[in-house]
């Protein structure tokens, strides 16, 4: 859940990899190192169409599984997996598909998505907690359990490519230019068309935006467009208006 300037990042972290724990269940026994042999085949690139109920167009279209494991089994029919894939992966689909070429059938029973980008159960917060520490804030002026659930915006960032600007570039950046070279303090590793975030020396989140070049290319730069912003995270003035 983002707030304020913090929900232009949801469409992006929606979109990172995520992680699930789902039980599938065969419909007739087989054994535990049968499944965990078929399970192997489906790392990688795969074919997938989405199933009857979903939301998106049924067209046959590829995915990539990060990873799939058996964690354990139960009765011969019932079998937990853990599996990382990129987003738009159907893990129904994956169980029915892992019944057809088992020869028994399959469906998933459970399901609980575990990890979205960098965000993991370890930083759930119940509703319950979150109206609590509200409660504390408004009425207590304890805004201790407060800061504990909300986060940095820039939090969101993590496990993109970064380049951080030098204070004068940003606040052209908040009126939508592109990042140029110079104005370019330090960056990671990126490849063109590669999502790139771009935050000041001081850490904060000024834009995030498609790599108009190699990273590598930029030592070699002495002038030109480096990141074309496609969403500004950055409150206009709010560094120097640096531009004639």
């Amino acid at each position: 859940m983002g707030l304020e300037n913090a929900t232009k990042l949801m469409t992006y972290i929606t979109k990172a990899g995520k992680e699930y724990i789902c039980v599938m269940e065969t419909h007739e026994k087989v054994d535990l190192s049968i499944v965990k042999k078929i399970a192997e085949e489906f790392k990688g690139t795969i074919y997938q169409r989405p199933p009857v109920r979903s939301s998106v167009k049924r067209r046959l279209r590829t995915r990539k599984v990060f990873d799939i494991e058996v964690l354990e089994g139960k009765d011969d029919k019932l079998f937990l997996l853990r599996i990382s894939s990129e987003p738009g992966t159907y893990m129904r689909k994956i169980c029915h598909d892992m019944g057809i070429i088992l020869g028994t059938g399959a469906h998933m029973r459970e399901l609980r998505r575990i990890r979205s980008g960098i965000f993991t159960e370890s930083g759930l917060f119940t509703l319950q907690e979150v109206s609590e520490a509200l409660y504390m804030w408004k009425n207590c002026k304890d805004e201790t359990d407060l800061r504990k659930i909300l986060l940095p915006m820039e939090i969101g960032l993590c496990g993109i490519p970064k380049i951080i600007l030098d204070d004068n570039a940003v606040n052209a950046i908040a009126y939508g230019a592109t990042a140029n070279v110079p104005g370019i303090v330090a960056y990671q590793n990126f490849k063109k068309g590669d999502l790139v975030g771009l935050i000041t020396l001081k850490g904060e989140g000024v834009a995030i935006g498609k790599a108009l070049v190699d990273s590598d290319n930029i030592q070699q730069m002495k002038k030109g467009e480096v990141i074309k912003p496609n969403r500004i995270l950055i409150k206009r003035d709010v560094y120097p208006r640096a531009w004639k």
